[in-house]
């Protein structure tokens, strides 16, 4: 059991229920959305120069 000072001090600060304020991290998956959505207009933006510069014959 916690018998000194310092043991109980030490489960109160580093308690869960103690921290907050920490800085959300996003999930994978909003990422890699995030990601594909930003190749996709790359790519439509590189393509898209292509077809203006060289027309088809």
């Amino acid at each position: 059991m916690l018998k000194s000072p310092f043991t109980i001090l030490l489960a109160v600060v580093a308690s869960p229920a103690y921290a907050s304020g920490g800085t959300q991290v996003p999930e994978p998956s909003n990422l890699a959305l995030f990601g594909l959505g930003l190749t996709g207009l790359i790519v439509g933006r590189l393509m898209a120069k292509r077809r203006k510069n060289n027309p088809p014959d």
